[in-house]
């Protein structure tokens, strides 16, 4: 079947007991159970509820994976994937990562897990530091990065990851799966904050890692269950009817962001646009191989500092201020005082975040409002 279909189809099959076409939400915590230890299918909804059951069956068939887990948020998720290194554990990790996801690398380091932060989009320092020693036991990479965008060769680093028995997670949050399937590239999971594209409608939090491997999938079961990180079946059906539209919405998402980024990227008053789909970005052609477009986040410098960025948001109409991403509504941050404000300035300034950088989740309006507001704004 082709994608849009399976969007609608895979892993959401009409409900056996009723025939309901869209999955019930089973709001319930415990289940019924015909003998002691004996259950009909589910005991306890931490551990496994059928709304929750019918996402991962979905999420994992349209990531080309075995199978997923579900949880209460990308961070959720993230923490299963990290607390499963022990002390002594070595994690090589891009150096350009959504921040929530660096707050938790700097926690494993306190744990006894060393963790060392490269730039992914040149290939040659991956293989040095997995050349280097100790041992890495995992890899991860975010491709596009965020908030600069940068993209990462994820067949390319897989590659030599396995050559050295390390162990790949790729978060595919910004690209979701209608743009990239990294588990086809090679990786052995992936990572998505289920809150952005997957859900689509900002009302929800939910995370998930999807898996190559079978064994490992079990292994981050006994995580999920033990940790308790789960999302409520009301959120997980609010995936599944995310999942619906996604190719629609997506497609729109970066019809309308190739418009914004070319507009910033010919505007005197921005001095830099990050877009992996204009041929100047340095990924250009990488992310021409392994994604099917070039996604709906754009970030652009703006000539002037956090003065000017403080005046453009002011004059917003149509793009709203906010954090997160992947929503139907066009939103704008500002890393540095927002996402990103406890990173450190000297080490903001080094990564290439300054005061100027502003990160735009390009919705699906029409794209003429979206440009003439920031025409606008940008006076």
């Amino acid at each position: 079947m082709r994608w849009d279909t399976r969007l609608i189809h895979d892993g959401q099959e009409p409900d056996p007991y009723t025939g309901a076409v869209n999955v019930p939400i089973y709001q319930t915590s415990t289940f019924a159970q015909i003998s002691p230890g004996k259950a009909k299918g589910y005991v306890y909804s931490r551990t496994g509820n059928p709304t929750r059951a019918a996402l991962e069956r979905a999420l994992g068939r349209i990531e080309s994976g075995v199978g997923a887990l579900a949880f209460g948020s990308g961070l959720a998720a993230a923490t299963a994937l990290f607390m499963a290194y022990p002390s002594g554990a070595r994690i090589v990790a891009g150096d350009d990562l959504y921040h929530g996801a660096t707050r938790l690398l700097h926690i494993a380091e306190t744990h006894g897990v060393r963790v060392d932060f490269i730039d992914t989009s040149d290939l040659a320092n991956v293989r040095a530091a997995l050349a280097e020693g100790p041992h890495v036991d995992l890899l991860y990479l975010e491709s596009p990065t965020n908030p600069l965008l940068k993209i990462t060769d994820l067949k390319g680093a897989a590659t030599i990851a396995h050559r050295y028995r390390t162990r790949v997670a790729v978060d595919n949050t910004f690209s979701s799966p209608i743009l990239q399937r990294p588990l086809e590239l090679g990786a052995d999971l992936v990572l998505h904050s289920m809150t952005k594209y997957l859900g689509g409608h900002s009302d929800l939090l939910g995370g998930a890692l999807v898996f190559r491997d079978r064994r490992l999938l079990e292994r981050y079961r006994w995580y999920q269950n033990t940790s308790g990180g789960v999302p409520g079946p009301v959120d997980c059906f609010l995936v599944l009817r995310g999942l619906r539209t996604l190719g629609l919405r997506v497609r729109r998402h970066c019809s309308n962001a190739r418009r914004v980024a070319r507009f910033l990227d010919r505007h005197p008053k921005v001095t830099r646009t990050f877009y992996p789909g204009l041929p100047s970005h340095p990924g250009h052609a990488i992310a021409r191989r392994q994604m099917d477009d070039f996604g709906g986040m754009v970030s652009a410098e703006l000539r002037g500092g956090y003065p000017a960025v403080r005046r453009f948001v002011r004059r917003l109409k149509v793009f709203t201020l906010a954090e997160s991403l992947g929503g139907v509504e066009s939103l704008v941050n500002h890393p540095a005082k927002m996402t990103h404000r406890e990173v450190p300035p000297e080490l903001r300034a080094q990564q290439g975040i300054s005061d100027g950088l502003l990160r735009f989740s390009v919705g699906i309006e029409d794209p003429d409002d979206l440009v003439e507001d920031l025409a606008r704004a940008l006076g």
